[in-house]
């Protein structure tokens, strides 16, 4: 079975584009091959070093675009069109150029909605100028350099307090940094510093597939990044593992698990508190009766969420129901691609849900609302119904079929 190379990003530390580029180097990114690269950009007066450097107790690549005097002093503006109309001019790899200009174009609109501006109009500054230019593109030819197909992350560390930029004083994580971080899990480590950049947020939040744990690979190598900030408690790094993943193994999906035990409420209140968990972002809930202590009949309820919709589940948790508290847990989860199609049958077209695996159907299944329908329309049993949809549902079993979604 066919291997593709993967990088996890483990980032502790936050992220940044220059931390990203150093780490893929420290990996084995051929960094003359980097330089050739960003050559083909029209970005005069700047040079490109890499150093071993030292945080705490590790020892990692920090890589440095020196500026020449002129550009130090009077680093440019740049709209995304600008930016676009650069690298789509150069002579970088076609997949790296498409990468490039999706990276820019969600820094964009990220920035156009911070600052109530459309994306043709708004400024790019510390990220429009020539360094992060480099970094954000070095780092994609350096993905590219290693072969790497597919990308995982950690949670970010986004760090905390204040900055100061070309828009004045910011909060950390700074707004622009926030918003491409939204449906991305974050936590702070308390330190006062920006960790998360919007370089970093930017490239992280279009490259990776999913945000968890190390997912199941075969481990190659791991490389470090070296940040700017000297953290007295924890090396302000940032760690890529380089490994190998099936190439038809399903990713696994992070959810959290919330659940609470309750013996003091209305049944009747149940089906109300589902709804308005499925409204507040439940990917599923479950009743499972239960017996508590002094053997008290109980129920307990089990929601699977989304990291970002976890809140929301809990609030709606300690609203909709008698709990006075709830605990929370990370699962993991690998699930099927899933395709609906219409079969044909004796009643008319039904719906059924296909579950596919590396392009190949595996199981299928009605829909059952879809026959509900079509049994109360046609005044017959809905077991019939099933059943018809089934044995043309089985028929496509074991076929080749490209996924839509």
């Amino acid at each position: 079975m066919k291997k593709v190379r993967t990088a996890y990003f483990d980032c502790f530390s936050g992220i940044s584009g220059d931390m990203i580029l150093g780490a893929l180097v420290d990996l084995g990114a051929d960094l003359k091959k980097i330089r050739a690269g960003l050559k083909t950009l029209d970005l005069p007066g700047y040079r490109l070093v890499a150093r071993r450097a030292k945080r705490g107790l590790l020892t990692g690549t920090q890589i440095d675009v020196v500026l020449a005097r002129g550009n130090a002093a009077r680093p440019p503006s740049r709209h995304f069109k600008d930016i676009k109309e650069l690298i789509e001019g150069s002579g970088l790899p076609s997949a790296v150029k498409q990468r490039a200009v999706e990276v820019f174009l969600r820094i964009a609109r990220a920035e156009a909605a911070v600052h109530g501006e459309s994306i043709d109009r708004v400024h790019f500054h510390e990220v429009g100028a020539v360094d992060s230019i480099v970094d954000i593109v070095g780092g994609l030819l350096a993905l590219d350099n290693l072969g790497i197909t597919r990308v995982f992350s950690s949670p970010i560390n986004v760090g905390e307090g204040f900055v100061v930029c070309e828009h004045g004083t910011l909060p950390v994580p700074a707004p622009a940094t926030l918003r491409l971080l939204e449906g991305i899990p974050c936590f702070s480590s308390g330190v006062q510093k920006e960790l998360a950049t919007p370089t970093g947020a930017g490239m992280i939040s279009a490259l990776a597939e999913g945000f968890g744990s190390l997912p199941a690979m075969t481990v190659l190598a791991s490389g470090y990044g070296v940040g700017d900030h000297v953290i007295p408690t924890t090396p302000n790094m940032l760690r890529v593992v380089l490994g190998e993943c099936r190439e038809d193994e399903a990713p696994q999906e992070k959810l959290v698990m919330v659940e609470t035990q309750i013996d003091d409420m209305n049944p009747e209140f149940y089906p109300n508190a589902m709804d308005r968990l499925f409204e507040a972002g439940a990917v599923d809930v479950t009743l499972t009766p239960i017996i508590m202590k002094k053997g008290r009949p109980a129920t307990k309820i089990s929601v699977l969420v989304g990291e970002a919709q976890k809140r929301p589940v809990i609030d709606c948790l300690l609203k909709e129901t008698s709990t006075f508290g709830v605990r929370f847990y990370e699962v993991s989860r690998v699930t099927l691609d899933r395709e609906v199609q219409e079969v044909a049958t004796v009643f008319g077209p039904v719906e059924v849900k296909l579950g596919i695996e590396a392009g190949r159907v595996i199981k299928a299944a009605p829909e059952y609302e879809a026959c509900r329908k079509i049994a109360l329309r046609e005044k017959v049993a809905l077991k019939n119904v099933y059943d018809a949809a089934l044995r043309s549902a089985a028929k496509m079993v074991g076929k080749k079929i490209k996924c839509s979604s």
